[in-house]
């Protein structure tokens, strides 16, 4: 009779060898099973020096098993780049819109006592929940302690996504949670507003007073849990996010990446004005400048082939947005420009 970790180390390596994909090896060649052993080894006596109970490392380590498609995944995210109005179509369609309002017509106590307690407005609760799960709808496909494993063994970061795997033992212990229940994203993102394990230790909240914080079976807990995050942010519910704004036709493009930032006078005193060409509002406070600069310069080459001349050619209208430091909050959650400013899109929509 096979022990049950014979039987484990076997479903670790069959599913490897089905899978046929050799990138997966990344040079090791066959699936390592000293290397498997190790990892799960190191996590058990990790576990133990943290804390966490016998019982939940015995269960977090009781079926590990490797799935190939999280390593191939991880090795071939896509290099394929929207630009920024594809990205906002995709993000910010109207069917969001319409089913972000149908959310809050859905919980608006809850909302109302995010924004209470954390000084959040739940339009932009609703702006994140909507892009990062759909309002829910999202299927979490993968067991995260498989995920986090087959992170580990790949190498690429295995001390970031061991600490994932620690911290989620961590909050299951703590909160009475089944760790193999817990499902995500290949990269171990989770629940409503896929906080991954080391943010949810840090922010999570439990926010419908059942004495446990359970991000993926509660709403509650989970817009709390993000009202906490972007408090503890630093969110500003007096400011907005950003400013659709347009730029004279030969600005400066080096300076549309958000990180150069000056005084709101200073931008207009540089031609930076509305889209319908009046002043922008002057405040004591300063701001950066993002626009889709290889779309700029693609119409820039598009206008010279055009003329025939490029010293000559009209250059097209730059449109940008003034980035206000919400925004840069924002990165803090995601250090994606686009994503940034699709949240500030979808929560203007939804006010």
């Amino acid at each position: 009779m096979m022990t049950g970790k014979l039987i484990v180390r076997l479903i670790g390596a069959t599913l490897f060898f089905i899978s046929s994909a050799p990138a997966i090896a990344a040079g090791r060649g066959e699936f390592d099973m000293e290397r498997w052993d190790s990892i799960l080894d190191d996590v058990r006596t990790r576990a133990a020096a943290q804390n966490i109970s016998a019982d939940m490392i015995k269960s977090t380590l009781k079926t590990p098993a490797f799935i190939p498609g999280i390593v191939h995944s991880d090795k071939n995210q896509s290099e394929f780049k929207l630009t920024l109005d594809q990205y906002l179509a995709r993000t910010v369609s109207t069917s969001r819109v319409a089913n972000g309002r149908k959310m809050h017509a859905a919980y608006p106590t809850m909302l109302s006592r995010v924004e209470n307690k954390y000084g959040v407005p739940p339009h932009v609760i609703l702006a994140f929940w909507g892009l990062e799960s759909n309002y829910g709808q999202y299927r979490a496909r993968y067991k995260l302690t498989d995920a986090f494993l087959t992170l580990m063994y790949d190498g690429r970061r295995e001390t970031f996504f061991g600490n994932q795997l620690l911290a989620l033992m961590k909050i299951a212990d703590k909160n009475g949670l089944d760790i193999n229940d817990i499902r995500g994203s290949w990269a171990g993102a989770m629940g409503h507003f896929q906080f991954i394990p080391t943010t949810l230790d840090s922010y999570g909240v439990d926010g419908n007073g059942d004495g446990r914080v359970d991000i993926i079976g509660s709403v509650g807990d989970a817009m709390f849990s993000a009202g906490n995050y972007l408090s503890k942010l630093g969110w500003n519910q007096n400011e907005r996010i950003v400013r659709r704004v347009v730029l004279p036709a030969d600005f400066d493009l080096k300076m549309l990446d958000g990180k150069t930032k000056k005084t709101l006078t200073q931008w207009a005193a540089m031609g930076v004005v509305n889209p319908d060409g009046t002043a922008i509002p002057v405040a004591d406070m300063t701001a950066g400048l993002v626009a889709d600069v290889a779309a700029i310069t693609a119409a820039r080459e598009s206008a010279a082939t055009a003329d025939g001349d490029a010293d000559i050619a009209p250059q097209p209208v730059i449109a940008a947005y003034l980035t206000y430091p919400n925004f840069y909050r924002i990165k803090k959650w995601n250090s994606s420009n686009w994503y940034a400013i699709a949240v500030a899109e979808m929560a203007d929509r939804l006010k």
